[in-house]
């Protein structure tokens, strides 16, 4: 249970439930074994009129037709049991032919009486521990899902603090699974497992010290099966362990390929791989399916296990406890109590398998939860104190290599960025362009050399205040399940409908928003589904200008419009590049050629840089690009 430890700073939080949950618990058994005793007071009375009433009448006197009733009871006398004692001034035990008690009806009536008011107390004792039980369950088991609630908070809350490479190496169905389905088992250690042990706990406490109090010997053999149980248990448990990981390992699998077949759908409706996808999940859940069933097995062990050994215990205490009643030692309703009292035991030593089950379950669960929870960004702010960004961007002799694939993705980068200059970046695929933009931003840190933002090493500048001057179109747009307001406005602290609309104008989206039947409050489907390439790049952009920030990064933006919409969003961007630091990537001529200073990279390096006029009279790897994409615009 080392992993279960991490709870405990949660469980010392609502250490007051925690403490009513046990005193409630306390005074349910309290009731709860108090019950039962009601029962063996009860038939102890009705043996001990039993015996006073036919006890001193002999045989020839029971044979003698003229002898009347009443005399039969002239001897007899009724001994309350201890929970009636209160009541002892209501009738009079003795035999006298004036209260009614000594003719046969009247007998016969006191009894009824005495076991309607055993049974009224018995219901009111039970009705009693109903109520503590309430309580308990309203103290420890919401305990349990206000710490499920924090805990899901937390976790949520590191995702959020992790680095991009994280959610390179992690699947999306994986991080679903263990803020879901794993803090869902652990929230069942923190509310039924810790209820039902203390239960138990305070019960065997209770119902021994109760039944040694009566008979020590017969208690030792009502309850010698039980510790055989508890090795059955460890025996078990440590093959639960395993299978329940299994088990979780298996379902996050299930939920990636679910995840990203529902995310793929229509490259899988396009490609007709409809039953190559329900093949894979049939596999997938077939895999699922054997794993749970192994673990169930294994569970399926503990209640036979733990019903016959209770079962032996009572065949053992009616034994026992009849040759004592024989011999004088106990009383019948002694014998009753035990009975009561092992079956009182049943469910608790029967939920000690569904607890153990339940610890195992969330003991893989929360391993899993702290392999994430111990992971920690590689990207820190190491600068509590706020920074003011004015947009001056150095690159001194930057190299990058992705550390899970060991790819070089920059070599020797320098460059200067002036406030209020544009910076544009080309090249092929796989040239870098995109991890430059990423570096400027913090997603990664530089392998080697030194980025400078207004002078000061990148490190040392406030992370979110560095990020939150940052405009950032990525290359692949990602819209919010929201309105296109909202998502328009994600940037800003509160929105503004003059701003979102501008921006919409800016980005040469607004008329296509006002032809939709809601506008800017039609509610896009997942990654704005319902949307074109070109209007969900558009959207992202005025999303970006929206706030107005100090440093503008276009990660090759323009790539799904055309050249007539790119031209007017370059149009319209020139006021607000104005006086803002600006970085266009982008493998379209087109889109950089108004830069003040273009670099053109090539396998991580920079193989020429100038503005337009001087690239194109170098006649180098610029002009030639420009060249075969001017070409080909005019065969299109």
């Amino acid at each position: 249970m080392k992993a279960l430890r991490d709870l405990n700073p949660y469980i010392w939080k609502y250490k007051w439930r925690l403490f009513l949950g046990v005193v409630f618990i306390v005074f349910t058994n309290l009731f709860a074994v108090y019950a039962p005793s009601l029962i063996g007071e009860g038939v102890d009375a009705l043996n001990q009129v039993n015996k006073n009433y036919f006890e001193p009448i002999s045989d020839a006197e029971l044979e003698n037709p003229g002898l009347n009733k009443d005399d039969l009871v002239e001897n007899a006398s009724i001994d309350l049991p201890p929970s009636l004692d209160f009541l002892s001034g209501t009738f009079n035990m003795q035999p006298d032919r004036t209260t009614g008690i000594n003719t046969y009806e009247g007998l016969v009536d006191t009894i009824a009486t005495i076991a309607l008011l055993l049974a009224v107390l018995y219901l009111v004792t039970y009705f009693i521990k109903g109520i503590f039980l309430f309580m308990t369950r309203q103290t420890i088991i919401v305990m349990s899902r206000l710490i499920e609630y924090d805990l899901k908070n937390t976790v949520y809350d590191h995702y959020q603090k992790l680095n991009v490479a994280f959610y390179k190496r992690n699947n999306t169905g994986d991080l679903m699974n263990r803020i879901s389905e794993d803090v869902s088992k652990v929230r069942m250690y923190l509310g039924p497992a810790i209820m039902y042990t203390l239960n138990l706990a305070v019960m065997l406490v209770l119902v021994i010290g109760v039944m040694f109090s009566i008979d020590p010997e017969l208690t030792f053999w009502a309850l010698f099966p039980l510790p055989f149980m508890s090795v059955c248990i460890y025996l078990v448990s440590s093959v639960i362990n395993k299978r329940s990981e299994a088990v979780q390992k298996q379902q996050s699998n299930l939920s990636t390929m679910v995840q990203e077949s529902i995310s793929g759908i229509r490259v899988l409706k396009a490609y007709h791989r409809e039953d190559y996808s329900r093949k894979n999940f049939t596999r997938e859940s077939d895999a699922y399916k054997m794993k749970s069933l192994d673990l169930v097995k294994i569970d399926a062990l503990f209640m036979p296990i733990i019903v016959l050994l209770v079962g032996l215990s009572t065949i053992l205490t009616i034994y026992v406890g009849g040759l004592k009643v024989n011999s004088g030692e106990l009383q019948l309703g002694d014998v009753f109590n035990f009975v009561f009292y092992v079956n009182l035991l049943t469910w608790p030593f029967a939920s000690v398998g569904w607890v153990t089950s339940l610890v195992q379950k969330a003991e893989a669960s929360m391993k899993r939860i702290n392999e994430f929870l111990q992971t920690e960004p590689e990207i820190q702010n190491l600068q509590s104190e706020p920074t003011e960004i004015q947009g001056d961007i150095e690159f001194k002799n930057i190299s990058f290599t992705y550390p899970d694939s060991g790819i070089v993705a920059l070599d020797n980068i320098s460059f200067k960025l002036k406030k209020g200059e544009t910076l544009a970046v080309i090249g092929r695929t796989g040239s870098g362009k995109s991890t430059l933009a990423s570096l400027i931003s913090r997603n990664y840190d530089a392998t080697k050399g030194e980025i400078l933002v207004d002078g000061q090493p990148i490190k040392d500048v406030n992370l979110y205040d560095l990020r939150e001057a940052i405009g950032f179109v990525p290359q692949e747009v990602f819209l919010f399940s929201d309105s296109i307001k909202n998502n328009i406005a994600f940037g800003l602290s509160e929105a503004n409908d003059d701003l979102v609309k501008q921006a919409a104008m800016d980005a040469d989206v607004h008329d296509n928003i006002v032809e939709f039947p809601k506008g800017y409050d039609t509610l896009l489907g997942e990654r704005g589904i319902n949307l074109s390439g070109g209007q969900k790049q558009r959207i992202s952009i005025a999303r970006a200008i929206v706030k107005k920030p100090q440093i503008l990064i276009f990660d090759d933006c323009l790539s799904a419009v055309d050249t007539e919409t790119e031209e007017t969003i370059l149009k319209n961007l020139k006021h607000i590049m104005k006086d803002r630091t600006s970085l266009i990537v982008s493998h379209r001529v087109s889109s950089i050629k108004h830069a003040d200073h273009i670099l053109v990279m090539d396998e991580g390096r920079i193989v020429e840089e100038g503005d337009h006029k001087s690239l194109m009279d170098s006649r180098g790897v610029y002009s030639e690009l420009y060249q075969k994409q001017l070409l080909e615009e005019q065969t299109a």
